[in-house]
């Protein structure tokens, strides 16, 4: 008789629970597909007196991680508290050393530390699996280190927080400006504690510096990742997007080029008709470009309670099967070290900017894009707000850096009104 699979869950929050939820629902489902049973042994949260819509008085109790971690009576120790370091780590340390396979939904920890508790897990022949730290419910790690495995992946790009999808999608489609947008996300519990983890492109970076990793066959590098939020977005930047066919949304790109791992998390402007730009709410998607398959899309769900716990499940289930894969697809050991790249491929950038309403002032800023090589596709003045002017300018085809050689020179002018948004057009 094929002996159980044991599980000891710390973290009992929206992920955790619906974890038990699937084990408790599915169990001879699970068993049928796994060729074992799987059972929650025990597990670990902050308060034990906590409601939580299901019974856990057939699970064994610890107040301490790490103590889970240890006990002789686990298989896989399943670490759904989050934090990049702290309690989520020293678990997940101590699990590897009592010779436990992990499972984990925490993206900040391994992109800050993946490499070492990758190489520690794969010393002692153990795994760690993380399908639910990226993307939510969609498989997008199986489907890198599984299904597209014959492939050199050439470019991964993708919408990774739904928070800030919802944000945008909704001034879109409201009208609303960003701060009203923002408090709304916040009440309805979308937010994180510290919302910048969000709005300011920090949980997506840490999604795409993985992502990376195992398409490029690269040691994490999170440090790597040029991080730019959406809080400078407006409306007006929004309805601008609209009247050329665009729409705006926090992207994620990620390729190997001649100067190194290029990876950037920022707002960008798509084609509204583009799989990307017709994303609505809090879904994510994943593109993978290889040079066998061509495109993969990959779209769905990227938090909640079931999604993510799906996302869980499909690990316990490959270990429960005896699926033994390298953390990051392949031997820790061999992961090279990235040179970090600046962004190289040529692309037309929308600028925005509010100038002072004096004689000349679009001849001044014309002047400095021209003398760092920048040439004007259209440029719009839209109105005139008491002594200012707001004006958009959609550029040609240029580099990154062309364009940071510019933007300081436009505050030479002396009639910038505020700080320019500059916003990358992304060939998708």
């Amino acid at each position: 008789m094929t002996t159980p699979l044991r599980l000891g869950i710390a973290g009992l929050g929206t992920v955790g629970i619906g974890v038990v939820k699937i084990v408790r629902r599915n169990a001879a489902l699970l068993a049928l597909r796994a060729g074992r049973t799987i059972e929650i042994v025990a597990v670990c949260a902050r308060d034990k007196g906590k409601e939580r819509g299901v019974s856990l008085a057939s699970c064994a109790w610890e107040d301490d991680p790490v103590a889970l971690a240890r006990r002789s009576d686990i298989d896989v120790f399943v670490e759904l508290m989050g934090g990049s370091d702290g309690p989520a780590k020293a678990a997940t340390e101590a699990a590897i050393e009592a010779g436990k396979d992990v499972v984990t939904a925490n993206k900040a920890m391994l992109a800050h530390h993946g490499q070492a508790l990758a190489e520690a897990a794969e010393a002692r022949g153990h795994v760690i699996r993380f399908e639910a730290a990226v993307a939510g419910g969609i498989p997008v790690m199986k489907a890198l280190t599984e299904s597209l495995a014959g492939n050199e992946i050439t470019r991964v790009m993708g919408v990774m927080n739904g928070t800030c999808n919802y944000i945008l999608t909704r001034m879109q489609n409201a009208g609303l400006p960003y701060e009203e947008v923002f408090e709304e996300a916040r009440r309805l519990g979308y937010l994180e504690a510290d919302p910048t983890l969000d709005v300011g492109g920090i949980d997506a970076g840490h999604k795409l510096a993985l992502l990376a990793s195992v398409a490029f066959g690269t040691r994490v590098s999170f440090d790597g990742v040029r991080i730019e939020g959406i809080e400078r977005i407006t409306i007006e930047d929004i309805r601008r997007a609209a009247d050329m066919g665009f729409r705006i949304k926090l992207l994620g790109v990620a390729r190997m080029t001649a100067r190194g791992l290029e990876q950037r998390m920022s707002p960008c402007l798509v084609p509204a008709s583009s799989p990307l730009g017709q994303l609505e709410g809090g879904t994510n998607m994943v593109v993978l470009e290889g040079d066998s398959v061509g495109q993969i899309v990959l779209r769905g769900p990227g938090a909640g309670e079931g999604p993510t716990a799906s996302a869980v499940m499909s690990d316990i289930i490959d270990i429960a099967r005896g699926t033994r894969l390298p953390t990051f697809g392949q031997p820790a050991t061999t992961l090279k070290t990235a040179r970090p790249a600046r962004v190289s491929a040529p692309a037309p950038y929308y600028l925005r900017m509010k100038l002072q309403d004096k004689p000349g002032a679009l001849a001044r800023i014309a002047t400095v894009l021209g003398e760092a090589g920048v040439s004007i596709d259209r440029m719009r003045q839209y109105g005139h707000e008491d002594t200012t002017a707001p004006v958009l300018i959609v550029t040609h085809k240029t580099t990154r850096d062309a364009l940071d050689k510019a933007l300081p020179g436009f505050s030479r002018t002396g009639v910038l009104a505020a700080p320019p948004v500059a916003l990358r057009i992304e060939t998708v």
